[in-house]
């Protein structure tokens, strides 16, 4: 079997494993390669954290300008222009942005003999030329001496000769650092995906009997913890000793402790300051001990309200003056005490790698023909190098390569940790899509994709298919059940291809398998692409048929009408869909969970942005690299949608107990859907009520709608069902069940129908 591995980019370690690999006579390796790195190995492959694309410094035809290097004395560039962006690379991680300062030019040549870099706050502005302007410009200039001297060598390389790394300011945190006038060119997602990279786990949690040589050391303590877990610190209360004024004890609190005294002047003031207080009892106390230290005497940990996300800590009262790793002290316990930053996960972290190994033992798992599609020279070499380079950086990451019967690298899987965080909370329903491809020569992409809390899509895995066989599928299904620890989706949908079906109910034989609607609608606009050019009404009214209609009856008498209007009954192709529209119509299968996944919008979506990067005439890096962004975005929505969850409530439509209830527990988008279900069961009226105890069976309707629809009631369990099945279709209660429940006066909704995937506590 050959395999170009490139042993310049290898530990001895990873080099080692890639020798037994190789070496192997057995059958099933030689044919299904799944590579799995120790967490503990070394990289020697520098990283770009910005784009969340791993670089090689040894791989061929890369720019080393995109190094991310520390800079240092004695350190060497290749020429100016490769020292200032290395240099503006590791400024935007710090925080801060560079400025181009004094140049030494050659007299003989012109050539740069030095030229020192310096921090944007370097100096002082000039005074006089602000005298008459009508809008002076903010002082931005502090005088900080940070910098970098770079000097010419006699090989043509520039040394750095002088480098300060002390600021006299603040620095931007990772996700403002995009703002920065050198650090423009980088994305805001791609500064949240930053913040996110330098995740830690909460370190230095208090604990009673914990000491501290003063009350200011325990004090950066507790602000360092709470830096970590996303909230600010007030001192409170302090008991002083009557004999020497010493600190007795001293309380520190959460800033949204107690309750602001009401003002007098509240009631002439336009704009009153806005309430932040809500009476939160999470607190530390310390009191003095014989031998002068401090000691947690009461800890509370629990707090009544939403804390910061990640991103939004530095901008709390109580961590604006903190500098990511700043030593503060050390407790009596050795405990380091450090003024962490900001950089928690919005997820837990995948921390054991060996749980996400996939390890396959049966040979049929291989792929036993050539691959369908070829690729292009180096093509391969390049996606495993890629593949092997984010793995040295996050140990979490995984993915597989499937061989062909000549030991050609076919078929590749990935996920990162965050993705399969993303599946355990979200992967209850999976779509898998492999239509990315403008023609037939395009890259065949093909991601597994999902919706969080708030509607909004996330990816589990990718993949990259030159070989579109029952064996490939069925291989790929495997390794992406493996990889999310065997837990199987409820739902998958999916393109129409029989291969993948069959491949389908061998892997997931439990999982209810749907061909996606909108699969279906792109189908139809290439199958009548002659009617559309000729009717421009028709594409209108075939989508309103496919995605408009969820009862049985209106869907079918809609689909005659279309055929009627447009003289489409001899059609084949529709004639054929329609036969089988029991596997993609909306008003079938309402019996399974869709996430409310119905229309063109996950799968439209990444079509849009990933469409001109799956051309093969592009490199498949260039791809990678898109990719990332286009994940990084939506993982920056999400965060962004959760923070103004924490910051705004949605307007209810009147003082109702059910909707309070509803909003304290729902994400906003999921209560706007909610709500408008209640306003629907205001216009809805029981007609008749028939006992077969212990059910009641309901028979409720619209008002001036002749449309019945069946509630039964249980009165042993105080549940409710409705046959338009909405609730398992989507996860909220349609507005027939909740007019049931209030006749029952029931004003509460019932936990048993809080689905938590909805919810803002979906990722705890």
């Amino acid at each position: 079997m050959n395999m170009y591995v490139n042993p310049q980019c290898q530990s001895p370690e990873v080099l080692s494993f890639h020798k037994h690999v190789l070496d192997t006579d057995d059958e099933h390796t030689a044919h299904s390669l799944i590579v799995s790195m120790d967490s503990k190995q070394e990289s020697h492959c520098p990283d770009d954290p910005l784009l969340g694309i791993p670089r090689c410094s040894h791989s061929p035809g890369k720019d080393e300008a995109d190094e991310c290097v520390v800079p240092e004395i004695g350190k060497e560039f290749e020429s100016e222009d490769h020292a200032y962006r290395c240099y503006n690379r590791h400024a935007a991680l710090e925080g801060f942005s560079i400025r181009k300062d004094f140049v030494n030019k050659s007299r003989i040549n012109g050539v740069v003999v030095s030229r020192r870099y310096t921090c944007y706050k370097q100096g002082c502005r000039p005074t006089k030329r602000d005298l008459n302007a009508k809008k002076p410009q903010k002082e931005t200039r502090t005088g900080c001496l940070a910098h970098m001297t770079i000097a010419r060598q006699p090989n043509g390389k520039y040394r750095v000769t002088h480098y300060e790394t002390k600021h006299n300011h603040e620095l931007a945190t990772p996700y403002t650092a995009h703002m920065l006038p050198s650090q423009r060119r980088i994305t805001f997602a791609q500064a949240v995906e930053a913040e996110l990279a330098n995740n830690s786990l909460i370190e230095g949690v208090p604990k009673l009997g914990m000491g501290f040589d003063s009350e200011d050391h325990a004090y950066e303590f507790y602000n360092s913890y709470a830096g970590q877990v996303g909230f600010s610190v007030r001192k409170d209360y302090v008991n002083r000793s009557k004999v020497d004024g010493a600190v007795a004890s001293r309380r520190f609190t959460c800033f949204r402790e107690g309750f602001r005294q009401k003002d007098k002047r509240d009631s002439n003031l336009k704009r009153p300051r806005k309430e932040t207080r809500i009476g939160c009892l999470a607190q530390l106390i310390i009191a003095r001990q014989p031998d002068g230290k401090y000691r947690i005497t009461h800890f509370e940990e629990n707090h009544n309200h939403e804390l910061v996300p990640p991103y939004r800590i530095r901008m709390l009262r109580s961590q604006k003056r903190l500098a990511a790793g700043q030593s503060v002290g050390t407790t009596k316990d050795g405990f380091v005490l450090q003024a962490m930053s900001a950089s928690g996960m919005a997820f837990k972290p995948v921390r054991d790698g060996e749980n996400l190994v996939c390890h396959h033992r049966d040979s049929k798992k291989s792929l036993p023909a050539k691959r369908i599609r070829g690729m292009e020279q180096g093509e391969s070499e390049s996606i495993l190098q890629y593949f092997q380079n984010k793995e040295l950086k996050d140990p979490s990451f995984i993915y597989a390569i499937q061989l062909d019967a000549e030991g050609q690298m076919t078929n590749f899987f990935w996920a990162d940790a965050k993705m399969l965080v993303d599946y355990g909370d979200f992967g209850d329903v999976v779509c898998f899509d492999t239509t990315y491809r403008l023609s037939k020569d395009c890259r065949p992409f093909a991601p597994f994709i999902g919706v969080n809390h708030h509607k909004q899509m996330v990816i589990f895995g990718a993949a990259l298919l030159y070989d579109e066989t029952f064996e490939s599928f069925k291989w790929l299904f495997q390794t992406f059940l493996e990889a999310m620890s065997r837990k199987k989706p409820k739902t998958i949908l999916t393109d129409h291809d029989p291969a993948m079906a069959e491949a389908i109910d061998s892997v997931f034989p439990e999982t209810h398998h749907r061909l996606c609607a909108w699969h279906v609608y792109q189908n139809a606009l290439k199958h009548l692409s002659q009617v559309i050019l000729q009717l421009d009404s028709f594409a209108n009214d075939l989508s309103c048929c496919i995605f408009s209609h969820d009862e049985e009856q209106e869907f079918i008498d809609a689909w005659k009408a279309m055929l009627e209007v447009y003289d489409l009954w001899e059609n084949e192709w529709l004639d054929g869909i329609f036969r089988e529209r029991e596997r993609w119509a909306m008003p079938y299968g309402r019996h399974a969970f869709y996430a409310d996944i119905k229309s063109a919008q996950l799968s439209e979506s990444l079509n849009t942005n990933l469409k001109k990067y799956l051309k093969s005439d592009l490199d498949v890096l260039q791809f990678f690299k898109h990719f990332g962004r286009v994940v990084n975005d939506w993982r920056y929505k999400e965060l962004e949608a959760s923070y103004d969850m924490s910051q705004h409530m949605p307007r209810l439509l009147g003082d109702v107990i059910l909707l309070r209830r509803a909003r304290d527990v729902y994400t906003p988008k999921i209560f706007e859907l909610f709500q408008q279900e209640y306003e629907d069961c205001l216009n809805i009226v029981v007609n008749r009520c028939t006992e077969n105890l212990p059910f009641l069976e309901y028979k409720v309707s619209i008002y001036g709608q002749v449309r019945e629809y069946t509630v039964i009631f249980n009165l042993d369990e105080n549940s409710v069902g409705c046959s338009c099945m909405k609730f398992q279709f989507v996860g909220v209660l349609c507005s027939h069940a909740l007019k049931v429940l209030d006749y029952r006066n029931i004003k509460v909704l019932p936990g048993e129908y809080i689905l938590k995937r909805w919810t803002k506590d979906a990722r705890l």
